[in-house]
């Protein structure tokens, strides 16, 4: 179906949105790195003095290694969030940051263990292992499970490596050295960077709801919208095809109409819920056999219903879905008639051709509708199944589209008409109630 096609012409959009989502979480991930750096780096300062109280050099070298790293990741982020404001940064550069956090993490992390001389076993008393939080809300924050399951690999394959190394050489004062990355200063970056850790968390919930309401109100919206079209253009409506549901198209389609007989004199002298159960009964069983034959049923006229085909097979379709209405409605009058109620019977007629299909009313009142010759043509074979005393007449056009022989399939050649509003003759064909 054309309006199939259009669906799937809809989904190959959903890469580019989401490859679109992903690089605006990277912005604002670029956003927090730089404030992660500047936050640490201000915590550091604040360290210093009680540091400078300390004669340590490998606590100097410590601090002088911490600033070059902070340096370096608020150059990245400060790069990153440049170059997609600039339209430079490409979907694929994403993992580059994914690996860059990871490496900045790990490479921090062991250069601490080797100024230290601080064994593996100890790994979680050097502040900069706390950085690993951080790094994962990160992960969290781009909405992307693979790289996020990259990231927990790199950092537990890089930090479990870590915990089984060993200094070259003892060093002097071990226990003094981890009691030092124990003390007052490296706890408060510890507890920076949880604070840190926390505040992208809460970015990322912050963030991810937002998501959701927008998701609620698409589907709302949506919902809104299939109330006045046909839930078979629900997958179009969400794929933005509103708009060009709007502006129409011409395009070949398949038009059934059915009609019940009789049914104006069946009316008289019943009870509202008896017509109201007739009609219920009777949609029920054509939703049925329209759902099987992928038919959009585009409107219900009281007794009557008009049914959409288009698209692949859709003249084979129309045409399984008439034979199957045939026999629905001969199965229904049947048990109608053993209930005593008599009288009742089915018109169909069906054609195919081209037709204008389009959206039409204002936001408060859409119509999905269908118009042209073809649909005139369709709603008279199903009025001269009276004159005939057929239940079902189809067109030349559309059994030749569909293929069927029609001396191979029951079908009786009817004279040839000229209806109204045509200058040719239409070759039909017609089956009576089985």
């Amino acid at each position: 179906m054309r309006l199939l096609q259009a669906h799937a012409t809809a989904r190959p959009q959903e890469p580019a949105l989401l490859t679109a989502a992903e690089v605006e979480a990277e912005r604002i991930v670029a956003l927090l790195r730089i404030a992660v750096a500047l936050g640490l780096m201000l915590a550091m300062m604040l360290a210093i003095d009680s540091v400078r109280a300390i004669e340590e050099p490998h606590l100097r070298r410590q601090i002088g290694l911490a600033a070059a790293t902070l340096l370096s990741y608020l150059t990245v982020g400060g790069l990153i969030y440049w170059a997609i404001g600039k339209g430079l940064f490409k979907p694929w550069m994403i993992w580059l940051a994914v690996l860059a956090d990871c490496a900045f993490l790990l490479l921090n992390t062991f250069l601490s263990l080797v100024n230290t001389g601080v064994p593996g076993g100890a790994l979680f008393v050097m502040p900069a292992v706390w950085m690993a939080p951080v790094v994962l809300a990160f992960g969290v924050l781009r909405l992307n499970p693979s790289r996020l399951a990259v990231m927990l690999v790199l950092i537990a394959a890089g930090l479990g490596w870590m915990i089984l190394w060993q200094p070259p050489q003892t060093t002097p004062d071990l226990a003094g050295r981890i009691a030092l990355s124990l003390a007052p200063p490296p706890n408060v970056m510890r507890l920076v960077m949880l604070c840190l850790a926390g505040a992208v968390l809460v970015v990322a919930a912050v963030r991810m709801r937002n998501l959701l309401h927008r998701s609620i109100d698409e589907a709302r919206q949506k919902a809104n919208l299939t109330r006045y079209l046909p839930a078979q253009l629900a997958g179009r409506l969400a794929g933005g095809g509103l708009e060009a549901l709007q502006d129409g198209r011409q395009q070949p389609m398949a038009i059934l109409f059915i009609d019940i007989r009789g049914f104006t004199s069946w009316c008289e002298g019943r009870e509202p819920h008896e017509v109201s159960t007739l009609i219920t009964e009777f949609r029920a069983r054509v939703e049925d056999v329209a759902g099987r034959t992928s038919g959009l049923i585009d409107k219900y006229i009281g007794d009557a219903a008009m049914i959409l085909f288009e698209g692949e097979h859709a003249a084979t379709r129309a045409l399984d879905c008439a034979e199957g209405l045939l026999a629905e409605m001969a199965e229904w009058c049947r048990m109608r008639e053993q209930a005593g109620d008599a009288g009742l019977a089915a018109g169909i007629g069906v054609h195919w051709g081209e037709v204008f299909s389009g959206v039409t009313g204002t936001p408060e009142r859409l119509e999905y509708s269908v118009f042209g010759d073809t649909v005139n043509t369709a709603a008279r074979l199903e009025q001269l199944t009276k004159v005939h005393g057929m239940a079902l007449i189809a067109s030349e056009a559309l059994l030749q589209q569909a293929g069927a022989e029609p001396a191979r399939n029951g079908w009786t050649a009817l004279p040839a008409e000229v209806l109204r509003g045509r200058s040719q003759r239409l070759a039909l064909f017609g089956k009576a109630q089985g």
